[in-house]
């Protein structure tokens, strides 16, 4: 089998877990200085991804972080663009590691309009995924926002997640789709009803040789996308962390069957630049085998 077909079957069938490094460049001060560095470190943009792929590369390099538990890795453009222990990102996670290497293809959010942000234009993208599958990479993750129970808003970001999502497979590569829910909205179960129902549609709506990914905020009801799960369109539902601590997000991935994590705050959690190389590693390893053990559920 070519890589791509082992991607999918391993994606498809194997126990584990997401790992998302995709912070970009408006949250990665914020990740760098839940790990211990602070904006001092660097001078320019250049110096604070040089910096953000540090960190980076020592998870990805960790002995812990392996294809027996973490199954993807979602990356941001500047990291696949660089290298980890000599090879490309994407080349070192799949054939030193055994990670399969998505993307983050989404440029950022517009304005919030009817409780939602939709993803800004990608004039560039066909370029973009073009220079992704020259890579390696497998497949692409883009985001959406969700911020009140509002159809109309709602199925605006369904709809423009899934036409993007089409333009992604046209190309070879295989799309997550995520139409984030804020945690902290007081009608988000009805949200998350209301997104379910509307992505129910679009699926049903695809063609036979047509399957995607979706990635959801872990929901207020158990259990409630099991119709997403179960749909044959769909290779597999992941769930963000959202802003839940690792326990929090662990325990709610727990309660809902057939969902993985994929997680970002949570996974790095714990984790600092002035970790010793041990110590690193052991807080590397239990939280990879927490996440993982909540994604076997």
């Amino acid at each position: 089998m070519d890589n791509f077909s082992q991607q999918l079957q391993k994606i498809k069938t194997q126990t584990g877990f997401i790992a998302a490094l995709d912070q970009s460049g408006g949250s990665t001060p914020k990740a760098l200085k839940l790990y211990g560095v602070d904006s001092t470190a660097w001078n320019d943009d250049d110096g604070m991804y040089g910096v953000v792929h540090q960190m980076r590369s020592r998870i990805m390099t960790s002995p812990s972080f392996t294809g027996e538990r973490v199954v993807g890795a979602i990356l941001f453009e500047n990291t696949m663009d660089r290298d980890v222990a000599g090879k490309t990102t994407a080349d070192y996670l799949w054939s030193v590691k055994q990670v399969v290497p998505f993307l983050k293809v989404d440029k950022g959010l517009e304005n919030e309009e009817n409780g939602v942000q939709l993803m800004k234009a990608m004039p560039q993208l066909d370029e973009l995924l073009a220079k992704a599958k020259g890579k390696g990479i497998f497949g692409t993750k883009m985001r959406s926002v969700i911020k009140s129970a509002n159809q109309q808003g709602i199925t605006a970001v369904v709809e423009q997640q899934f036409a993007v999502a089409k333009q992604i497979i046209a190309a070879g590569l295989m799309p997550i789709i995520e139409p984030e829910i804020d945690i902290n909205i007081p009608d988000k179960a009805q949200a998350e009803q209301m997104l379910q129902n509307a992505m129910i549609s679009e699926l049903d709506a695809l063609n036979s040789d047509q399957q995607v990914m979706l990635k959801i905020t872990l929901p207020e009801v158990e259990n409630s996308y099991s119709d997403c799960i179960n749909h044959a369109k769909v290779l597999k539902v992941v769930a963000l962390s959202g802003g839940y601590d690792r326990d929090h997000a662990n325990q709610r991935l727990t309660a809902n069957n057939g969902i993985i994590a994929s997680f970002s705050r949570a996974l790095s959690q714990g984790l600092s630049a002035q970790q010793s190389d041990s110590d690193f590693d052991t807080t590397m390893n239990t939280s990879i085998e927490a996440i993982y053990q909540a994604s076997k559920t």
